[in-house]
């Protein structure tokens, strides 16, 4: 499993990255799954449906299955942040890649997904994980860096480095632990 953390401010793009990356991926013959950081309560389910209302009565885990998906919610019994680590097992193990949003924190190699036009400092000088930066042709980094630039409107590009590096992204749970 290789896997790639793709990081940046709100509105710089990064959503849209991994959105127009996975189908490209999966052209290419690999499976891809994704893991989202949300910084406000996630729901999934709405008020009313079975679903809810088992999670509502207390079940610690509620999984629904459908012919096309399953979704299984877990309940935290302690409110608090998780280590993307502690969530990457919880995925299939025949994914051949695993695209990370947010986590920018995180000891994971990355992309940072930058824009200019955001007006937020970059991460790159003090984030020894930042393996390449994402960012529009026009833009202009602030500060000199010799991490590959990616031209954050050619996915194909961006898909394309991610395959030929694929090797720099494997993970090892080991290593993190």
């Amino acid at each position: 499993m290789k896997i790639v953390c793709f990081a940046g401010c709100s509105g710089s793009g990064k959503t849209t990255l991994i959105e127009r990356l996975v189908p490209l991926l999966k052209g290419r013959g690999l499976r891809v799954s994704v893991i989202k950081h949300a910084h406000h309560g996630l729901e999934v389910d709405r008020p009313g449906k079975d679903s809810w209302r088992h999670r509502e009565a207390g079940a610690y885990e509620v999984l629904a299955v459908s012919p096309e998906r399953l979704v299984l919610q877990h309940s935290f019994e302690q409110v608090g942040e998780r280590s993307v680590h502690e969530l990457i097992p919880a995925l299939h193990p025949a994914a051949d890649w695993v695209l990370v949003e947010g986590f920018r924190d995180s000891n994971l190699l990355k992309i940072e997904v930058w824009r200019a036009a955001t007006q937020r400092p970059v991460r790159y000088p003090d984030d020894p994980f930042v393996a390449a930066i994402a960012l529009p042709q026009a833009d202009h980094l602030p500060e000199a860096t010799l991490r590959p630039r990616l031209d954050l409107d050619d996915p194909d590009a961006v898909a394309a480095w991610l395959v030929d590096n694929g090797g720099r992204f494997d993970y090892d749970p080991e290593a993190y632990f």
